[in-house]
């Protein structure tokens, strides 16, 4: 055969092994797959000794092998520069063909700074001769570099080499574009998969996944928070939508939760706990079950599997890794000394000797005082945990101890006593901590403290320190309530009451007024029903004192009586500020309601609250008020009076009312009213207390709002400005379709979300 025949069929098959390599690299689906392929055979289609394949790190401005032949080095690191040749060849995009790397001469006739670094050499005793660099770029973007060593048989790599090189740089260029693009798609597509709930709610759509994808937070603090955060999802649908997709509970945090056993925490650190995003929650019937921000995450089960192998299965509950912190916080009393220890081992570090001077020295506290820095730190740590609304500090004369006492769903509870002698102590650190005038025991004062500063907990409370008989002050702290609106879904109205009052707050004009007793909920139903028109093409305003709850897109300002910046002048600046929506906090005065009506006739939807008892009773306190009765009525929309009962738990009993109870229910209700709502008396049933470990065996859980909402019809409109007696009033609301506060109560009890007890106490007709 002619020497010419033999190289022709030589360079077909070179050919043909280089096609074949090609395709098998655009037939692969992960840069992995490519890299498998071509790793042990790329060197032998050159007939070369070894082959190095770098990627290109941009961020970080250096080469990384994802290839390399031979064992010596695991892995190559070289920056992009000029001083070495596959960094000349990245940042000069040209094909580099050295005979010798070791002739200094020929390299600077290619780059004058260019040189070979021998040290790979010297390490592996490995001969470095000819080198051939080609860049991997697709369009105008560097990937990386193909490098290849040592021609066989000692000869340089010549055109054809170069060519092939140049093809096979090429197609890797494009598979790895394509692959990078489908890890996008892919991306997308696994977010669609994963929010499946939601895309099916119609809460989301492709759109705002997409814009969630890219969004510049999304590698910060994930897509599931940023739905919550950006785009509306409340932590409820995202709970519901992760528990169909990990197909496990998921649950979010509960302050009565109790801990395991000590031997079982002990045996991971809270610091690891913190980083690894999981935390042992409870056994049941041998299994234990393991809190954890991913359940599918076959990684962490093998690992917990070494962690407590004595456990033939362990089941995964989902959790937000916040709700995760809160837990490990709670079993492990983790980030501050003062929670390190329980109050009774705080409290048996004072000194309970019967000493008068103790007495007086505790009145000379100072923030160095660490025993009762800890005390006050549990204090308001445990006040938090078991999301207590109020901590009353209640110092005795004489040698009596000082009582503490916290308000849980509207009940107040004895929390501890505390020995006598520290009674100016403990008032004195509450003191300091929110600037008060320790000396000054003679009049109240008011101040608040961003417990963030003291505390692992980021939280703030209101305080009031009230002059009480032989010369001490009680302390009470509000534990101001921070976070997300209710969602206005889940505030607990009738159809009706939800009906009526969303119709309102879609109004462009007029006044919504939010009425009850202190710590109601009103502030908590006034965000909850803006939150339904918070949108980006509206401009709302709020005046609070304080501000307690945040929404994203509310312009909230803190108003200051002290300083003259009160609702009044809060409102007139207001209404040079271009509102849409204006909420007031509170209509105190005269001045406050004549400039909100003010404002709710000139074009903008005012939200107030009122401190009166029922809904028609707000109607003629305002009248008394001065308020002019035409303009009153034609701004009036809805009033809503609430009140807050206890929640039965859930581990509440179901029974049949005797003939007497039954009979009690309907005529508190009113036996004309009942017969209007089609209940069967015969059918009645009720609920009552029992009381489990979760509940603290008082059989209530929480707290939900009953209601009253009187609808500005035109016939109570007409009634104001008749200024119509208040029994006129609440029969017209009721013939227009309303139930008072103590019927919405009884239909909750028919329900079974709570009782007739807890109706009976907050509702007095």
């Amino acid at each position: 055969m002619p020497p010419e025949t033999d190289t022709l069929r030589q360079q077909l098959e070179y050919r043909k092994r280089l096609m074949d390599k090609i395709n098998e690299i655009h037939s692969a689906d992960s840069l992995n797959t490519i890299l498998i392929h071509i790793k042990d055979s790329i060197a032998a289609l050159f007939n070369a000794d070894r082959i190095t394949i770098y990627l290109s790190d941009a961020k970080r401005n250096i080469l990384i092998s994802k290839v390399k032949s031979g064992s010596e080095v695991q892995q190559i690191v070289i920056p992009i520069s000029d001083a070495s040749l596959a960094g000349y060849c990245s940042i000069s995009a040209a094909v580099i063909n050295v005979k010798n790397a070791y002739d200094q001469h020929e390299l600077r006739m290619i780059c004058s700074n260019l040189k070979f670094d021998d040290s790979w050499d010297k390490k592996t005793g490995f001969i470095t001769k000819q080198v051939l660099c080609v860049p991997i770029k697709f369009q105008k973007a560097m990937m990386g570099v193909i490098q290849i060593i040592n021609k066989k048989g000692d000869i340089p790599f010549d055109d054809v080499d170069v060519s092939y090189s140049m093809e096979l740089a090429s197609s890797l260029s494009i598979a790895i574009h394509n692959i990078y693009r489908l890890s996008a798609t892919t991306k997308i597509i696994r977010n669609k998969s994963r929010y499946n709930y939601l895309l099916d709610k119609n809460l989301i759509d492709d759109k705002i996944l997409e814009k969630a994808s890219n969004h510049p937070d999304v590698s910060k603090i994930g897509m599931d928070t940023l739905l919550m955060r950006e785009f509306g999802i409340s932590k409820e649908d995202m709970s519901k939508n992760l528990s169909f997709y990990f197909g496990t509970d998921f649950i979010g945090y509960d302050p009565a939760q109790q801990p395991l056993d000590e031997e079982t925490l002990r045996r991971v650190k809270p610091e690891r706990l913190n980083k690894e995003w999981w935390v042992p929650f409870k056994i049941e019937n041998g299994i234990l079950h393991i809190i954890i921000d991913d359940p599918t995450d076959l990684g962490r089960q093998d690992m917990l599997k070494f962690v407590y192998p004595e456990y033939r299965r362990i089941s995964y509950i989902g959790a937000f890794r916040e709700d995760i912190l809160s837990y490990i916080n709670l079993f492990y009393h983790y980030g501050s000394s003062s929670t390190s220890s329980s109050i009774d081992d705080i409290l048996n570090k004072l000194d309970t000797s019967d000493d008068t001077e103790i007495e007086t020295e505790s009145q000379k506290v100072s923030e160095q005082d660490s025993v009762i820095v800890q005390l006050v730190n549990k204090i308001i740590i445990d006040a938090v945990n078991n999301k207590v609304s109020d901590i009353h500090i209640e110092p005795f004369p004489g040698k009596e101890d000082v009582q503490v006492r916290m308000r849980i769903d509207g009940r107040c509870k004895i929390y501890q006593k505390i020995p006598y002698k520290y009674k100016h102590a403990i008032t004195s650190r509450i003191k300091i901590m929110c600037n008060l005038d320790i000396s000054e025991r003679r009049k109240p004062q008011d101040g608040k403290i961003d417990f963030k500063k003291f505390g692992p907990l980021n939280v703030e409370l209101r305080v009031a320190t009230v002059p009480t008989t032989g010369q001490l002050e009680d302390v009470v702290m509000r534990v101001l309530a921070s976070g997300e609106p209710i969602p206005f879904d889940k505030l607990g109205l009738t159809e009706r009451n939800s009906r009526v009052l969303d119709a309102c707050v879609r109004q462009p004009y007029g006044l919504v007024l939010v009425v009850g007793p202190t710590g109601s909920g009103k502030t908590t139903t006034l965000h909850s029903a803006i939150s339904v028109i918070n949108t980006i093409d509206t401009k709302i305003w709020t005046a609070e004192d304080p501000v307690e709850i945040t929404q994203r897109g509310l312009r909230q300002v803190q108003v200051h009586p002290k300083i003259g910046f009160t609702f009044a002048a809060a409102l007139r600046s207001f209404l040079r500020a271009d509102p849409d929506v204006i909420m007031v906090g509170e209509m105190r005065d005269q001045e406050t309601a004549e400039i909100a009506v003010e404002c709710s006739l000139t074009g903008h939807l005012v939200f107030s609250t009122l401190h009166t008892n029922s809904a028609p009773e707000t109607i003629t306190r305002l009248l008394d008020m001065e308020l002019d009765p035409f303009s009153f009525s034609d701004a009036i929309l809805c009033i809503l009076a609430q009140r807050l009962a206890r929640r039965l738990c859930s581990c509440k009993k179901e029974y049949v009312p005797s003939p007497a109870e039954r009979n009690d229910i309907i005529t508190e209700y009113g036996r004309d009213d009942f017969a209007k709502t089609e209940i069967n008396p015969a059918e009645i049933k009720l609920w009552k207390a029992v009381g489990c470990q979760k509940c603290g065996d008082t059989g209530y859980k929480g707290r939900l709002g009953l209601h009253e909402l009187l609808e500005g019809t035109d016939a109570i409109k007409s009634l104001i400005k008749r200024k119509s007696e208040i029994e006129l009033i609440r029969k017209q609301a009721i013939e227009d379709g309303m139930t008072t506060l103590k019927q919405d109560g009884i239909l909750k009890c028919l329900e079974g979300l709570t009782d007739i007890k807890e109706v009976r106490k907050v509702c007095i007709k």
